[in-house]
């Protein structure tokens, strides 16, 4: 395990922002509920990550068009001091499990065999996967299902609660002053409590920092400031308005070469291989994956401000 501070709020925010163009493309309706008391929790977020996708990315294959998902996160007391569980239930009105699969669900490469199943790609490890890294988690799984009315999966997870400022603590990280020193950085965030945090870390390190609140506000910012005012954007993926590769690829395409050529980082929740590639793809030339690793962080912006205006952080 390798817990950090984090919000539980803006990781159901995230789990929610990834998964909602999908089951709308589909045809899905998908919802969400978020009721706790501590919003701020010691957890390990690629682990919880890949958890719920799971669980996510099955509602949203194996649930028809015009179906339904709904997330629901809540938080539950717990006797042990400083701690709590959180509960999250998603439900689906996909095409369900039958009562003799279910006790096989969790047991690798096991897939129920039907007509739908065919259709979906899977190795049948996903749900082994989910199921080793909640216990793991010291949490429970449990799931309902009947065969052509859907699936419903709770899982409730321990937490130690944290504070707001738990998530801006980065002592240990050494940075260099003269690399950051008031060198301008434009912000495209959506979320205020990301944006926050961002802008107090990059600050500290000596940045100047502009905010932009979606990809297209990025982009204007960029096309209303002179050649040269901004050093490097930091680039969320997923924002209204204009996404981050759209955003990317219009900043690209301006005729003023100075800003065409500006470094663009991703700074995303979007951290999987696929995502990187893409960002790669849109004209980035770095990724880094949100909830930030500080010195990964601070590792790949040194990197990127001596780079040439067409060179990429692998």
């Amino acid at each position: 395990m390798d817990e950090t501070a984090w919000s539980a709020e803006q990781f159901n925010d995230t789990l929610y922002s990834i998964f909602f163009d999908m089951m709308r493309q589909k045809g899905i309706e998908f919802t969400r509920e978020v009721v706790v008391e501590n919003p701020y929790v010691y957890c390990d977020p690629i682990k919880l990550r890949e958890v719920f996708t799971n669980v996510l990315s099955n509602a949203y294959k194996y649930t028809q068009p015009g179906g339904k998902v709904h997330m629901q996160l809540e938080e539950v007391p717990s006797e042990k001091e400083g701690f709590a569980y959180y509960r999250t239930t998603i439900t689906d009105t996909g095409i369900g499990m039958s009562e003799e699969f279910l006790p096989h669900l969790f047991e690798e490469f096991a897939r129920e065999n039907n007509s739908t199943d065919a259709k979906v790609e899977g190795t049948g490890l996903g749900m082994p996967i989910v199921k080793r890294l909640v216990e793991l988690m010291d949490g429970t799984i449990e799931v309902e299902s009947k065969k052509g009315v859907g699936t419903k999966f709770t899982i409730t997870l321990p937490h130690k609660i944290a504070d707001k400022s738990s998530l801006m603590n980065h002592e240990g990280v050494v940075v260099d002053p003269k690399m950051f020193k008031d060198k301008h950085v434009l912000l495209a965030e959506d979320n205020e409590l990301n944006a926050e945090i961002a802008i107090e870390i990059l600050q500290e390190a000596g940045f100047v920092v502009d905010r932009a609140v979606d990809g297209l506000q990025c982009v204007e910012k960029v096309r209303r400031a002179k050649a040269g005012t901004y050093d490097l954007i930091l680039m969320d993926i997923q924002m209204p308005n204009m996404n981050g590769y759209e955003a990317t690829r219009a900043i690209r395409a301006m005729e003023d070469k100075d800003k065409a050529g500006i470094h663009i980082v991703a700074m995303t929740a979007n951290a999987f291989e696929e995502d990187k590639r893409e960002a790669i793809r849109a004209g980035m030339n770095g990724h880094i994956a949100k909830p930030l690793n500080l010195k990964t962080m601070f590792k790949i912006l040194s990197a990127v401000m001596i780079l040439p205006k067409d060179g990429v952080i692998s």
